[in-house]
């Protein structure tokens, strides 16, 4: 916890998981109020929206990786797991503004932990320095056991405190907006 190179690592790892999450929400909301105004628009996105839903990870991380390079491949990656998770609840209960909050608070909470799962995936295969993937790809390098456990906590405590801060927020703005 002490060092810098901890805290790079961190810092650097929540930025691009977190921003392809919040892409991913931004995305999924608009597309799927589309969707549910225009049928056309529901069945233009349902091949690429099935397609994010059953490719395996591992395959859009080596696509991407060739494609984008390590980079911000846990941006993306984070994006294309959440997108249909956000999309298919927020379309499920797309009427009103009311009645879809529930959809968008569940698809939230599913996509948080997904996005950090996948997300550091993408890290461990691209090794964007600095990142959680890529401290975890060196201890496994190293047989680095400690580490290696070490790191797996502190996702685990990362994700678990973000979708307990994100899911508070949402929250008290979902009460707001009730209010007006």
């Amino acid at each position: 916890l002490p060092t810098a190179r901890f805290w790079a690592s961190l810092l650097g790892s929540m930025a691009r998981i977190l921003g392809g999450f919040f892409l991913a929400a931004a995305l999924g909301t608009l597309l799927a109020a589309l969707a549910a105004r225009f049928k056309r628009v529901e069945e233009w996105l349902a091949p690429p929206v099935l397609a994010m839903k059953t490719v395996p990870v591992a395959s859009f991380v080596i696509l991407a990786l060739i494609w984008f390079g390590s980079r911000n491949l846990s941006v993306f990656i984070a994006l294309v797991m959440v997108f249909p998770v956000i999309y298919t609840n927020v379309l499920a209960g797309c009427i009103t503004l009311p009645q879809v909050a529930p959809y968008f608070r569940a698809g939230c909470a599913l996509g948080l932990g997904l996005c950090w799962k996948a997300g550091v995936a993408a890290e461990v295969i691209g090794m964007p320095v600095p990142s959680i993937g890529e401290r975890l790809q060196q201890a496994k390098v190293y047989l680095d056991t400690p580490e290696l456990f070490a790191w797996t906590l502190v996702i685990v405590l990362i994700s678990v405190g973000f979708e307990k801060l994100f899911m508070a927020a949402l929250g008290a703005l979902e009460r707001r907006l009730t209010r007006l």
